[in-house]
């Protein structure tokens, strides 16, 4: 089985000021492995194995600009000894390569890059486009974009152990739903699980209900700020306070909008006197890089 040192996921409890003795904690996922940290690892950990079983050799899988998942598959590969191919949503990406930190990345990972339209895209997940991409690569082990599928479940169920389970409120952030499946079915009917999803809108919920057979969670669909890696100079000045108060890096697109939602939960009296919350630190870190870049184009502050 593909595992790391997963003891390198600890426990941190956030001391935050709050009249209604709420105990909060950081389950650190990012501190798995520098490459393929956090919730990625999660969703590969059984996938590769399952890919090593099948004698595959090659991964194919999808994503845009500043993939987690892209750049996860790509060290994932060259760890563990697997040819990648990343589909990549947008032509106009492939004369960018070197002026993108996460494209760069996964090429210099080894990863194959193949550049498409973004309404050919949206067919991606279609027999007649796969097929071609079969008849253009070979056989392969598909990953699904951003990493979700039974297996990434299963990895994802697997956050919290049977030490660390015991607290009222799980909250995580959300991308394609997977993390939050996982953590929905390892949790008791007595806890709620919160995800904060970091794409504009409540669709996950039809994503995410296929995957679990728990009815004790919710999506909290106010902190997106806009949408997919939408931000604005409040969310980098909170993500930058966080850092030099906690000395926890969170990353713009996900970890941030999740601890900025909750805290104004915490804030504003949302849960129960005397409870304790888990969040779930998911990773994603590589993608500040590519974001200070795009924040630098429009003179707006940077990521610390």
């Amino acid at each position: 089985m593909i595992k790391f040192d997963e003891s390198k996921s600890v426990l941190q409890e956030l001391r935050i000021e709050n009249k209604q003795n709420i105990k909060l904690f950081i389950k650190r996922e990012d501190l798995i492995n520098p490459e393929i940290s956090g919730n990625k690892y999660r969703k590969l950990k059984y996938n590769l194995s399952e890919a090593k079983s099948q004698n595959q050799t090659t991964l194919l899988t999808f994503g845009g600009a500043f993939s987690n998942h892209i750049a996860a598959v790509s060290a994932a590969g060259k760890i563990f000894g697997f040819k990648t191919i990343g589909i990549i949503r947008g032509e106009e990406l492939s004369a960018k390569v070197n002026e993108n930190s996460t494209l760069k990345y996964a090429k210099f990972n080894g990863m194959i890059l193949k550049f498409i339209s973004r309404e050919d895209y949206r067919s991606k997940e279609t027999d007649d486009f796969q097929n071609k991409l079969k008849q253009e690569f070979g056989d392969f082990y598909m990953l699904p974009e951003g990493g979700t599928n039974n297996l990434a479940v299963k990895g994802c169920e697997e956050i919290l152990s049977s030490a660390e389970i015991d607290f009222d409120v799980i909250c995580c952030s959300v991308g394609t739903g997977g993390t939050m499946a996982g953590l929905i079915n390892c949790s008791k009917p007595r806890q709620q699980v919160l995800g904060f999803p970091a794409l504009k809108g409540d669709f996950l919920k039809t994503d995410i209900a296929k995957f679990v057979n728990q009815k004790n969670w919710k999506l909290i669909t106010e902190s997106h700020f806009g949408g997919y890696a939408k931000i604005n100079s409040e969310l980098i000045g909170f993500i930058n306070c966080f850092s030099k108060r906690f000395k926890i890096q969170l990353d713009p697109i996900y970890t941030g909008k999740m601890m900025f939602g909750l805290l104004n939960l915490i804030e504003n009296g949302y849960f129960k006197d005397n409870i304790s919350i888990v969040a779930i630190h998911s990773g994603g870190l590589q993608g500040i890089e590519g974001m200070n870049q795009k924040l630098k184009n429009k003179n707006l502050p940077l990521i610390q």
